[in-house]
C-alpha cells in the first residue's frame, strides 16, 4: 500500500491518516514495552509491545498480542492510522475535495473499499472530514462526494468508533440518530 501517491486538489490539507508510512512515522513516537499474557517466554520477557503515539495530535495507539515486536508495530501503526482517522479532523474547503483514491474507489455513487483494506483508514479520514465540513449531514456530505447517502452511513459504520463518533456529533447538533 503507498498512500504516498494520493494525489490531492492543491487547497486540500492532507490527512495524517493518508501520509506513507515513512512521512507519517516522522511525527510518531515508538515505545516499546512487554506485554503480559499467553505466549510463552519468549513474549513475556521481551520488549514486543509497541506503543505509537502520533506527537501533533498526542493520538496514541499500541499492539502487543504477538510475539515480534515489527509485527506488533506494524498493528499499531493500523490502529493509530484508524484512531486519527476518527478523533482528528482536518478542515476542508468548499467545492471537490476528492482524492484520487476517493475517486477511484467509488464508481456508481458506490464505495468500494473493505475494512480489511491498506486504504480503509484513509478512505474512513477522507469520509469524515467531508461529513465534518458538510456539519455532519449526511446528504450534503454524500453529495460532495459523490456516493449515495446509504453507502456513506454504511462505510462509516463498518468501523463501530467512526459511527459513534458521528452520532455524538449529530446528538450535539439536535440531529437525529444514524444506523447502518
Amino acid at each position: 500500500m503507498d498512500l504516498g501517491i494520493l494525489d490531492k486538489p492543491a487547497d486540500r490539507p492532507l490527512h495524517p491518516a493518508m501520509l506513507d508510512e515513512a512521512e507519517l512515522l516522522k511525527s510518531v513516537t515508538m515505545e516499546r514495552g512487554r506485554s503480559g499474557g499467553p505466549g510463552g517466554q519468549h513474549r513475556n520477557k521481551n520488549e514486543t509491545a509497541v506503543t505509537l503515539t502520533h506527537e501533533p495530535t498526542g493520538i496514541s495507539a499500541q499492539a502487543g498480542e504477538r510475539r515480534y515486536a515489527e509485527i506488533n508495530r506494524q498493528m499499531a501503526l493500523r490502529r493509530l492510522r484508524l484512531r486519527l482517522a476518527v478523533e482528528h479532523r482536518v478542515e476542508l474547503p468548499a467545492g471537490d475535495v476528492r482524492s484520487e483514491m476517493w475517486r477511484e474507489r467509488c464508481r456508481k455513487r458506490r464505495i468500494a473499499c473493505s475494512e480489511r483494506h491498506g486504504d480503509f483508514p484513509a478512505m474512513m479520514a477522507e469520509a469524515l472530514d467531508v461529513i465534518a465540513a458538510s456539519g455532519w449531514d449526511q446528504k450534503q456530505a454524500a453529495v460532495r462526494l459523490d456516493v449515495s447517502a446509504t453507502q456513506l452511513i454504511r462505510f462509516v459504520a463498518t468501523h463501530a468508533p467512526a459511527l459513534v463518533m458521528w452520532n455524538e456529533q449529530r446528538e450535539r447538533r439536535g440531529m437525529g440518530t444514524l444506523r447502518a
